[in-house]
Formats: C-alpha cells, structure tokens, sequence
C-alpha cells in the first residue's frame, strides 16, 4: 500500500469508524483489566470521561521517573495518555502530543483547560499538534528537546517506522528515551495482510516482525532494544483471523536508548537507592534486570552506561566491577544470565510457568484501565 493510501485509510478509520472504544473488531488493541498502582488509578481518573471513551490504545505506557520531565507522545489521539502523564511530571514539567488525525487531536483540544483545572495547575503543561510522526519537524517540534518520547500502539500505524524512530531519536535530548508499546509479529507479513485495511486499523496489517526493530534501532543509533513486558494476542474475529493464517502477533513494551556515543561502557555492580514514585522498594527496569533497594547487582557494559546516562543516575550508587562496593544484604553480583530480547520467546516461557492468563488481547485479558 501506498504512504499516503495507508495515512489517508488510517484517519478514516480512526476518525470517521471508530466512535468509541466498542467499536473495534478485534482484541488486538484492548487495555488489559489488571491491577494498577494506586497513583496511576487516580490519575485515570481525572481523565474526562470523552478522552477516556475514545481511547483506542494497546498497553499502559508509563515510565517510572516522570518528575519534571519533557515528555512526546507520538500518535496522542484523544490524549488520554498525555492527561495522565501530565499529572505524574507535575506542573514544571510538560507533554506535548502529536497525531494526524485532526479529529482525535480537535477531541484532546477541548478540554485542556478541564484537565488544568482539576490538576490545579496555574497554566497548561500539555499541548497537542495535528502532524505526522514521521515529519515531526515539519510540525515544528525542536530537535533535543525531550527526557521521553512515549507511543502507545502507534508506530505499527506508519509506513515507514524508521523514519518514527529516526525522528523519535532527533528529539531527544542525549540520555533520553523512547519508550512504547506496540504490535509485533513472528515474522515478515505477506502483502495480502498488509493490504487489508481493517487489519491496518486494528494495528495487525503494518505490524513490525519484532527482529526488525532491532535492526532499526542500531541504524538509527539507539542502543539495543529493551524489552520491558509482552503478552500474546488473540484477535477473536473468525474471519479475520482465517486472513492471518499462522502469523502470530504479541503486544510488547521496549525502552530505547540514546546515550552520548563516546560513552566508555564497563560492567558495574549497581545499588537502587529507591524513592521512584510507585517503584519505591523494586524497579523492574526490564524482563532481565530487576532492582531491589539497597541490594548489589551486577550489570553488564550497555545497562551500566544507560543508567550513568539517562534520568536514572540520581538514584544509584554505580561502581565499576575492579572497585568492591561496600558489603550490603542481598548481593546479587554474579555470572551475567542470558539476555531476553524475543517477546515471543518470553511470552511462552511466562505461559509455561503459568505466569499469565489466557489472553484476549494485546496485552492481556479483555478489559479497559
């Protein structure tokens, strides 16, 4: 399908089809119903019920340590995310939305001033910009401006997902991150899905096969992929799901990286001193590193540099491996395990140990946040 084909059936879809979340056709871009931390529950909450009623989104995505932070959603839509978001930074900090679809960006629009006035906040931290995700200059958006950019069950709308990761890396600043969920298959996607449309609509059809997004990453600049969680999709659509045949799709959360390219990386051992809002105690950084306070973990060269780099370095104590940390309880510094980074090999390692429900959707069971 043609670049502007695809935009033009992707803003029909969600600007003239879609009224409310009821309206899509498979679970493939369904909200898991799953226990939230009390803090993201009543920022949910102030949403305006019209934002959440047009939420359209795959997954919940919220990075930990938002405190004053600059943050881009790419394909905002009815800015549910951005409303939520912008109470987690607090007042000096800022989310700027973007999204092609005038009508969704018009929705988000209307209640700006709702939302600041409820949050209490003297002037708005948030603003929306109707434009494309991969042109984001085009919109006027500054280069090297940004701690965060986020999208939740967006990239897999594009034609052209280098240029959103391209352009993601451009606005941020050096220690920044991306950090999104989306739609991935097993493998390369034959023309006769990547033409259908409600496929497109429903986030299968432009689905990226997940080794891609690693090869994209490193050309781009980013360091190597993360991957944070996954579940298993199931459409629920017997027609549809005779069109995908035996493509497998996940939904996946990763967090790239851009560090300064003259980094020296070292493996370290690292402490969590705690404190992150919601992750006081234990950060689950990724499906590899899990970081209890005040406990020693030994970390490979890529993760050290992240965490000396990026909004994380406040809230570690980081040495290089020649020099001992102090003796603290729980050292978990020892041989490196082999690193996840297939979604699908980590959704069937989570089913085998009975880890996770059957899933309905993207992200899990059939349900809204």
């Amino acid at each position: 399908m043609a670049a502007e084909k695809i935009y033009k059936e992707v803003q029909d879809y969600y600007g003239k089809d879609l009224k409310k979340t009821e309206d899509l056709k498979t679970n493939a871009c369904v909200t898991p119903r799953r226990p939230l931390p009390a803090f993201i529950r009543e920022a949910l909450k102030c949403v305006h019920e019209e934002i959440s009623a047009k939420y359209y989104g795959c997954g919940l995505v919220v990075p930990e340590c938002l405190e004053g932070c600059w943050i881009l959603d790419l394909g905002s839509g009815s800015g549910r995310d951005c409303y939520m978001l912008s109470q987690l930074v607090g007042e000096n900090g800022h989310i700027t939305g973007v999204d092609m679809t005038e009508a969704q960006v018009e929705v988000a629009k209307k209640h700006i001033d709702y939302h600041m006035n409820k949050f209490g906040y003297k002037k708005p931290n948030v603003n929306f910009i109707h434009g494309y995700i991969e042109k984001l200059s085009e919109a006027g958006l500054k280069g090297e401006s940004y701690n965060l950019v986020i999208s939740n069950c967006v990239v897999n709308l594009s034609p052209d997902k280098g240029a959103v990761l391209h352009e993601a890396y451009q606005m941020l600043k050096e220690g920044g991150e991306m950090y999104f969920s989306d739609v991935y298959a097993s493998c390369d996607l034959p023309e006769d899905i990547r033409k259908h449309r409600v496929l497109w609509g429903e986030c299968l059809a432009g689905a990226l096969w997940w080794k891609d997004l690693y090869k994209i990453a490193k050309e781009v600049g980013f360091q190597t992929p993360r991957l944070v969680t996954a579940s298993r999709i199931t459409l629920g659509n017997k027609e549809l799901e005779s069109i995908v045949g035996n493509c497998q799709f996940v939904s996946a959360t990763f967090r790239l990286f851009k560090i300064p390219k003259d980094t020296t990386a070292q493996r370290c051992e690292v402490i969590y001193k705690g404190g992150i809002t919601g992750h006081e105690k234990e950060l689950e950084f990724d499906v590899n590193y899990r970081f209890k306070q005040g406990e020693i973990v030994n970390v490979d060269e890529e993760t050290a540099a992240i965490l000396q780099n990026s909004r994380f370095s406040a809230k570690f104590l980081i040495q290089p491996l020649e020099k001992k940390q102090p003796s603290q309880k729980g050292c978990h510094a020892g041989k490196q395990k082999q690193k996840i980074e297939d979604p699908f090999k980590f959704v069937e390692q989570m089913e085998a140990k009975g880890t996770t429900k059957t899933p309905s959707g993207c992200c899990g069971s059939k349900g809204c946040c």
